[in-house]
């Protein structure tokens, strides 16, 4: 059962980055990062706002 959608998946593709890299860009793991895009695991808004930070866009971008 997913709990959301998002678009972190389409995000870190198009940025050509492996989830291994934005998780340690973003200070978690790589399974968080997994959670994360399957939609399992919704995450923080100070988590969220990373990701939004570093692909220079909204967070309603990635998970609106």
């Amino acid at each position: 059962m997913t709990l959301s959608k998002n678009r972190l998946k389409e995000f870190r593709e198009k940025k050509k980055m492996t989830q291994e890299d934005l998780a340690s860009k973003t200070g978690v793991s790589r399974q968080t990062i997994i959670s994360i895009e399957s939609g399992r695991y919704v995450p923080s808004l100070e988590l969220a706002l990373k990701f939004a930070t570093l692909f220079k866009c909204k967070v309603e971008d990635l998970f609106g």
